[in-house]
């Protein structure tokens, strides 16, 4: 697994479900679907979405991160 980080390459929007692809081992694309189809679910899934858009590091910051 890599390090969770949004990408400055590939994101749609934020590149949320780009960085949780490549942390497990899928393609953006299927993470987007999954994504999606969670919002048919009830739940706080733009809530997520947003705090992690927010809380995870940009790609070429997260290099220079300690952690």
């Amino acid at each position: 697994m890599t390090a969770l980080a949004r990408p400055t390459h590939g994101r749609v929007m934020g590149g949320v479900c780009a960085a949780l692809a490549r942390r497990f081992g899928t393609s953006a694309t299927t993470m987007r679907v999954i994504f999606l189809v969670s919002c048919l679910l009830p739940g706080p899934q733009f809530l997520l979405y947003l705090a992690l858009w927010i809380l995870l590091p940009s790609e070429g910051k997260a290099r220079s991160a300690a952690w």
